[in-house]
C-alpha cells in the first residue's frame, strides 16, 4: 500500500485560502495551544470576552475605528 505524500507548507497555506475564516481560526488555535498554553480560566474569559466584542460590533453597539485612524492615534500616543 502507498502512503500519501505529505503536503508542502506553501500547498497547506494555499489551501486554507479557500477556507471559511472561522476554520482557518480554528486550525490557527489549535496549532498554537501548546506554545500559548496558559490558564484555562484566563482563557475562558478571553473567549467570553471576545464574543462579547463581536457581538457588540455585529449588532452595531459599537463601531470599529478604521486601522488607519487608529494606527494615527498611536503614533500621536508615542511621538511619531
Amino acid at each position: 500500500m502507498l502512503s500519501p505524500v505529505p503536503m508542502t507548507l506553501d500547498q497547506i497555506v494555499e489551501e486554507t485560502r479557500h477556507w471559511p475564516p472561522e476554520k482557518v481560526g480554528e486550525l490557527v488555535e489549535r496549532l498554537t495551544e501548546d506554545l500559548h498554553a496558559s490558564d484555562p480560566e484566563i482563557e475562558a474569559a478571553w473567549r467570553t470576552e471576545i464574543t462579547r466584542r463581536v457581538e457588540e460590533i455585529q449588532s452595531g453597539k459599537v463601531q470599529g475605528i478604521p486601522l488607519g485612524e487608529s494606527l494615527a492615534r498611536i503614533r500621536k500616543i508615542v511621538g511619531r
